[in-house]
């Protein structure tokens, strides 16, 4: 039930990215965000008053459609707006101050819980949420762009026909099962097992465990800015991908085995966040994997894929830990070698699968 819970934000998130991607393409990035953002507010508030599992759940879904433009925007912008060789970098930028939410839910968030229960964190969230969408309505606009009135003139249809044709690219599946992998492992650790892992292995408090998800995301704030400065180039860049992907799942197999160094695994699981960063290559990857009229729709591809394989690898990791446990078996054990497996394999078929032919020009 939790790792259904936990990953129905990461499929309502990932399944609307299809027509929020249309959606700033034809109405623009302001437009499209302020538009949807308001669900998240709503299922915030609906979560904090749910009488039941099931208005959890649909607070949750809510929250997954609200929230779903808001990285896409940003990415798009970058793109049309900032020379080629600095999307890395600034996307890169732009997932480290997205994860300054992410300090929030760490140990302010585990103190909130700890003392005034869970609608409390909810009913604070809707209000900052309400916040952040004020200041988008003040503060953001969105420069004029010369190709906007043509595209603007597409129809919903021939938009949505766009999207299937990237499904025809023979190099489209190899970056897509890898997008569904790294960040899914890094948010399936951080947002559904790291506290259970904590508090069920080693007997940490949930402030305790609120503390390392506050210093995990802290490295993660700067992780992808980092890694955007390493960005090797087109040339190597998908070597760096594979190979980084491999590490996360070695580093995932390091922490299943680790059963009683608290410290170790602590460890661990910093340095995965340090790792994580290398999804910001990814988004580079796709930039330069496609044309620059296919430019939004495989970015928008792209982070739907990232937020369908978190929504899969919690609910699938979900059903390894309740199998685990009937077994008699250590279900944290199972779960880090399941998500293991899966990095690994996503990272040959990554390797396997054809590359852009763009790509092979470039290098």
């Amino acid at each position: 039930s939790l790792g259904a819970f936990a990953g129905l934000f990461g499929l309502s998130f990932g399944v609307a990215q299809l027509l929020m991607g249309v959606g700033l393409d034809l109405y623009g990035l302001r437009r499209t965000v302020l538009a949807a953002f308001p669900l998240a507010i709503a299922g915030a508030a609906l979560s904090a008053l749910a009488p039941g599992y099931a208005w959890l759940m649909a607070g949750q879904l809510l929250i997954g459609m609200g929230c779903s433009p808001a990285f896409l925007a940003c990415t798009l912008f970058i793109a049309r707006h900032f020379a080629a060789d600095r999307f890395a970098f600034l996307s890169g930028v732009a997932l480290g101050v997205g994860g300054v939410g992410l300090l929030f839910t760490g140990t302010p968030l585990a103190w909130l819980v700890q003392h005034g229960g869970w609608r409390t964190g909810y009913a604070v969230r809707a209000g900052l949420s309400a916040l952040s969408w004020l200041l988008i309505y003040l503060r953001v606009h969105e420069p004029p762009l010369p190709t906007l009135p043509t595209a603007a003139q597409e129809t919903w249809g021939q938009a949505l026909r766009g999207f299937a044709e990237l499904l025809l690219l023979p190099h489209t599946w190899g970056i897509l099962v890898l997008g569904m992998s790294g960040y899914a492992a890094f948010l399936s650790l951080r947002g559904l097992w790291l506290a259970p892992l904590l508090m069920d292995r080693f007997h940490l408090t949930l402030v305790d465990s609120g503390n390392v998800a506050l210093a995990l995301s802290l490295i993660a704030l700067f992780a992808p800015g980092l890694s955007g400065r390493l960005d090797p180039g087109t040339a190597k860049r998908r070597f760096w991908i594979a190979n980084a992907s491999l590490l996360m799942a070695a580093l995932f197999v390091a922490l299943a085995l680790l059963r009683q160094q608290v410290g170790a695994s602590v460890a661990l699981i910093l340095l995965m966040g340090l790792l994580s960063g290398y999804g910001v290559l990814q988004y580079a990857d796709v930039r330069t994997s496609y044309p620059p009229a296919l430019t939004g729709r495989a970015l928008s591809a792209f982070t739907m894929a990232m937020f369908l394989g978190v929504a899969l690898m919690q609910w699938f990791t979900g059903i390894v830990a309740t199998w685990a446990q009937q077994r008699g078996a250590d279900p944290h054990t199972a779960v880090m070698l399941a998500i293991a497996g899966w990095l690994a394999l996503a990272s040959v078929a990554f390797r396997v699968l054809p590359e852009s032919p763009l790509l092979a020009q470039n290098k």
